[in-house]
């Protein structure tokens, strides 16, 4: 259309040339063979530029993003060619992450299938077992226990789910509210009186009662009963936990220590991880405690390390800091 244009201006402008003069025709026809060269040779060399452009976008949405389309030179082409390219490298992270998401959820999957399996397959079992007309009632009695212990620990399983999918997905609010760790640990420790009484552990608090820190009650709550759980478990008859806390400038820490079996160096890197299961883990363990603890940590924007020594114990060092030290 462009040299339709051109052709048509430049033969009426070379016509009114001819009109006035000879030598002004053929001026009229030089000037226009001097214009109309350069600009056709630009226009196809633009267009085969625009043609591997088109190229290039038709193999990227064919999931190639390994080409390359910049050059070094000037021009809004040059400048086109590398804005595309910064958008493939997007695209292609993004498929990357894509694939990476895709793969932990299949895994997070097949974890999950696998700690309904167990207990599932465990009551189906009994289920039968009970239907036998001839089953003493004292086996009865045994395998219906047996079915509400499954049951209680299916039902922890998907409420622990539950809360760290909402956290992983941001739905969560965390409150802002003045918890005295004194208090919290009270709470916290709530649940296990029974074990720790039966086991007769010596717990050993040691901090003033106005220490405090920002922080939500409920949720941190549910981080300390993980922790606690997993010293009571793995601390043996007789056993002590020790918890203490100070304040500074900076943060509140609190430090959780046992006497108990301790987790192996190996395992160390691994224990916040969803579904691990270090070696001195019990039967009964899905790997999902000390991870929901980590997550609603780190959350309120706390920090949570471990430190331990096979036979000698484990501690846990926890720090929330003060909004005013944080540095943004």
């Amino acid at each position: 259309m462009l040299f339709l244009v051109m052709g048509a201006i430049s033969f009426i402008a070379i016509i009114i040339g001819f009109f006035i003069s000879v030598m002004t025709g053929w001026l009229v026809v030089a000037i226009t063979i001097l214009l109309v060269t350069p600009t056709y040779v630009f226009t196809r060399w633009r267009y085969r530029e625009i043609e591997k452009l088109t190229d290039y976008l038709r193999q990227i949405s064919s999931g190639n993003f390994t080409l390359d389309v910049r050059d070094n030179d000037e021009g809004e082409l040059s400048i086109l060619k590398n804005e595309i390219y910064k958008v493939t490298n997007m695209l292609a992270e993004h498929g990357i992450h894509l694939q990476q998401d895709k793969l932990h959820l299949t895994n997070v999957i097949s974890d999950i299938s696998h700690q309904f399996k167990t207990p599932l397959t465990s009551m189906m079992v009994m289920t039968d077992l009970i239907e036998d007309p001839d089953l003493p009632s004292s086996k009865r009695t045994e395998f219906t226990n047996n079915i509400r212990i499954q049951l209680e620990r299916l039902n922890w399983l998907v409420s622990s789910l539950l809360k760290l999918s909402k956290i992983d997905a941001g739905t969560v609010y965390f409150k802002k509210e003045q918890i005295f760790v004194k208090e919290l640990l009270k709470q916290s420790l709530e649940p296990f009186l029974i074990p720790i009484d039966i086991k007769e552990l010596n717990v050993k608090i040691k901090g003033e009662d106005k220490i405090s820190f920002t922080g939500d009650l409920y949720w941190t709550k549910e981080a300390f009963i993980n922790i606690l759980k997993n010293c009571v478990e793995h601390t043996k008859d007789g056993g002590t936990i020790k918890i203490t806390f100070l304040k500074n400038v900076f943060y509140t820490e609190i430090l959780i220590s046992d006497n108990g079996e301790g987790i192996p160096k190996e395992d160390l890197p691994y224990i916040f991880r969803r579904f691990y299961k270090g070696r001195h883990a019990s039967e009964e363990s899905v790997g999902i405690g000390l991870a929901m603890a980590h997550r609603i940590i780190t959350s309120q924007g706390g920090d949570i390390q471990v430190v331990s020594e096979v036979r000698i114990g484990t501690q846990f060092q926890i720090k929330f800091y003060h909004e005013h030290s944080i540095v943004h």
